[in-house]
């Protein structure tokens, strides 16, 4: 009569068995295959597997652990290092915000005392054939054209949320105009716990040029606006800013 080997030595292979095969698992396998039972889950958690694979994946969390101190896993660092990987490699959710939900007003008021305010709908603004979040604003009159930056300028550059839910200020400075009429300032950062250390690496940037009279144009100005990166010093993409901006007008969609 022939002997039937228990169910239990059938399915459960020797632990030398397994350390052998673990030592030949790409790191997601061998993750899956220590959840299978707690026999597993020891032979497939020992630091003598999981160190090799964190020193080649994450050098840097393979020597965090220093005497004196509760060592950590190699496979709790590598789950750790992977887990960061993952989330520095997601793309940010589009923003909910778009430039029709928005009215762009530029508050313009020189040494003197001549007022004059631009506003313009988001909806109205010419999208720039890159992609970026800068925009020109053309407007017509003498008064425009009368504003002289050599006496000292008041600008206020404020994002409206339709329907006056919400208001933006990105620019509130008085100086004047270099080069044409530029102005910039730093934008605050848009961090809930923010205690004002620090900005958000992003500058509200805006330009002012005058237009004579001449070949059918009465005169005026172009105001331009735009957001720029302190690290490129490029203009920053429509989506990168409307998100930010989302944080400011619409907090509840973050």
């Amino acid at each position: 009569m022939v002997s039937t080997p228990s169910s239990s030595s059938s399915t459960q292979p020797p632990w030398q068995v397994l350390v052998l095969v673990s030592n030949h698992l790409d790191p997601k396998t061998l993750a899956k295959a220590s959840s299978v039972c707690k026999s597993w889950f020891i032979s497939m958690s020992s630091d003598h597997l999981w160190k090799p694979i964190c020193a080649t994946h994450f050098p840097s969390l393979s020597t965090i652990n220093s005497p004196g101190s509760a060592a950590v896993p190699f496979r709790r660092l590598y789950a750790l290092g992977h887990s960061s990987a993952t989330r520095r490699r997601q793309h940010p959710p589009k923003p909910r915000l778009s430039l029709h939900n928005l009215i762009f007003s530029v508050h313009i008021r020189d040494g003197a005392s001549r007022v004059l305010t631009v506003v313009t709908p988001g909806a109205e603004l010419r999208a720039d054939p890159n992609g970026v979040f800068r925009f020109d604003m053309e407007v017509q009159g003498e008064g425009f054209a009368a504003v002289d930056p050599s006496e000292g300028l008041k600008l206020v550059w404020s994002v409206v949320l339709e329907g006056f839910r919400a208001v933006f200020t990105m620019m509130d400075c008085e100086g004047k105009g270099r080069t044409g009429g530029w102005f910039s300032e730093e934008l605050p950062s848009p961090g809930c716990c923010c205690s004002g250390v620090g900005g958000s690496g992003l500058v509200a940037d805006l330009t002012l040029r005058w237009r004579e009279k001449g070949g059918g144009d009465g005169g005026g100005m172009t105001v331009g606006v735009g957001v720029l990166s302190v690290v490129s010093w490029r203009y920053v993409r429509i989506e990168d800013a409307l998100r930010y901006l989302q944080h400011f007008l619409r907090p509840s969609d973050v």
